[in-house]
């Protein structure tokens, strides 16, 4: 489960990567129509946090009408079906550690996946999360999907870490936001981002506390990007 081998003869183009970024994700599906109708027709899938629901998604059905049932996914879902925000959360945050219940994004993803393991999915699909005590990346590429899709959403202190054998899971994005490393050790040799974007480009200072940290947030996540891709750009 953890730093599984790498499949020294994994050499196939091209290797999707799917970044994490929360409700951004949706402007994935987009890139997903667009490169399906162009015809890629890709070797492998990486996904991050959200990336890791989209590609689990992806991997399962690889084509047009795959993608467009993810599309009615995402227009459908309302917040409160998986990340419900109320005093309920800060209670909840006090009492167990964390604020919301994961159960509603649990028998979201269940519902909608039509395979169980990870090895079933029609393209090869690895999952990234983060060991929450060591800090390293792992990558999940065996196993039942739920589980390995749950430990890759895991927002710290929004949704309670997954155990998965004996390594306790926190949100990929932690470690590596957009998994380019992975499906480089993986063998691949052309990689296709699916960036959910990010707000860097600020004409004025964000105002209040939050946003002044998600903004911060934002911008290490857009450095960690930068600094992969130039570490791989050969």
């Amino acid at each position: 489960m953890t730093k599984p081998p790498v499949d020294a003869t994994s050499d196939k183009l091209p290797a999707l990567v799917l970044a994490g970024g929360g409700s951004f994700g949706a402007v994935q599906i987009g890139m997903l129509r667009a490169l399906v109708a162009h015809g890629l027709a890709p070797d492998l899938v990486v996904g991050s946090s959200v990336g890791a629901i989209n590609g689990a998604y992806f991997a399962g059905a690889p084509n047009a009408s795959g993608v467009a049932q993810i599309e009615a996914i995402w227009r459908e879902l309302r917040r409160s079906e998986v990340f419900p925000i109320g005093w309920r959360g800060a209670l909840g945050l006090l009492r167990r550690g964390f604020a919301v219940d994961p159960s509603g994004l649990r028998r979201l993803v269940e519902r909608q996946l039509p395979y169980q393991t990870i090895e079933q999915a029609a393209l090869p699909l690895h999952l990234v999360a983060t060991d929450l005590l060591g800090g390293g990346t792992v990558r999940l590429s065996s196993g039942p999907v739920v589980e390995a899709v749950l430990a890759s959403c895991a927002i710290p202190a929004a949704f309670p870490p997954v155990c998965i054998g004996q390594t306790y899971l926190i949100d990929g994005a932690v470690a590596s936001n957009t998994p380019i490393s992975v499906a480089v050790e993986l063998g691949a040799k052309r990689v296709i981002v699916l960036q959910t974007g990010f707000a860097c480009s600020l004409t004025a200072p964000p105002r209040g506390a939050l946003a002044s940290a998600l903004h911060a947030i934002t911008l290490l996540i857009a450095h960690q990007l930068v600094m992969e891709l130039e570490r791989y750009r050969d």
